[in-house]
């Protein structure tokens, strides 16, 4: 594909999807800055691209000033801060409404022609969960401040650095049991990063903003159940799956969400009432990766070639434990 070189910032471009997104940018030509509080420890992203092409630069939420100067000149801005749980000055109102209001109003004063902010299926402003009604009041804010703006909402988002399939595949190294929360029945379409990455891409390639929300899913839904089953299919344990009502995982939750990094908290006990799928709505009027173009990857295709360490002996593992 021949796409004009753009200047691109990418908020949070370090992470785990960042880099997916930075090294499918990069292969397209364009410039990249990698706004992050700590660019000290983002040196990784610059072999993405070739010499010079991808620079980390300091910049914070919190501190508007910081992201204006990120983002000045840049062609494209895209927002991909988020947090699974709030931690002293990270909350969720912090960088998912606010924050968000700072990123799309910094590209509108740059001149940017797009704003991407990546956002989540199951952003609802009604929804009992922090993370839910605050990913959607971030949404509402880059409307508000960028006219035009594009939001990306996938499902849970999976490759080899992710933290769904290897949480749940550590999990089932050092424990008996693995819970099934509400039963195991929450519907999830878990999506391939590089399919995520490969949709933005394309939306920079495509020009100037369109005001669509994308929803991204994989092409099939399973359950919460299927899911952990076919971690212990892939990784070789045999573990019993023990249904954790909601009411008593919520408990749990409110406990284990005091630590530091929780494995689970209440707030993600709540979004688990709900299913985590493509909407029909996107479906039909074709805001879905098959909608721009996009063959989604299975689970099936992907997540054995990084699984495969959590087994007693490696890839040489062949007995089930």
């Amino acid at each position: 594909m021949n796409v004009p070189s753009k200047l691109i910032t990418i908020i949070g471009g370090s992470g785990f999807i960042g880099r997916h997104i930075t090294r499918a940018l990069a292969r397209q030509g364009h410039r990249i800055r990698i706004a992050v509080r700590r660019p000290d420890l983002a040196g990784h992203v610059q072999p993405l691209g070739t010499p010079g092409q991808i620079m980390p630069v300091q910049a914070n939420l919190r501190f508007p000033e910081s992201i204006e100067a990120a983002c000045a000149g840049a062609d494209v801005v895209i927002n991909l801060v988020g947090v699974l749980y709030s931690s002293g000055g990270q909350t969720f109102s912090a960088l998912h409404a606010h924050g968000v209001r700072v990123a799309a109003r910094a590209a509108r004063n740059a001149g940017a022609t797009q704003f991407i902010q990546m956002s989540a299926i199951g952003a609802d402003m009604d929804s009992g969960s922090d993370y839910a009604h605050t990913k959607a009041e971030g949404e509402a804010a880059a409307a508000e401040e960028f006219p035009g703006a594009i939001i990306i909402r996938p499902s849970i988002v999976f490759g080899p650095e992710d933290n769904f399939f290897n949480q749940f595949a550590a999990m089932a190294r050092l424990l008996p049991v693995l819970p099934l929360i509400g039963g195991g029945g929450t519907l999830f379409q878990p999506v391939f990063v590089g399919d995520v990455a490969e949709a933005v891409a394309k939306l920079v390639a495509d020009g100037p903003a369109s005001g669509k929300t994308y929803e991204l899913g994989g092409p099939a839904q399973k359950s919460f159940r299927q899911l952990l089953q076919y971690v212990l299919e892939v990784t070789g344990r045999k573990r019993l799956l023990v249904p954790l009502p909601f009411g008593l995982a919520r408990m749990i939750g409110g406990v284990a969400g005091l630590l530091p990094s929780p494995v689970l908290t209440a707030d993600q006990v709540e979004m688990l009432k709900v299913d985590n799928v493509v909407s029909g709505a996107a479906v039909a009027e074709g805001r879905t990766l098959e909608g721009l173009g996009i063959a989604p990857e299975p689970i099936e295709a992907i997540v054995p070639s990084y699984l495969y360490r959590y087994r007693k002996a490696g890839q040489f593992s062949s007995s089930v434990l």
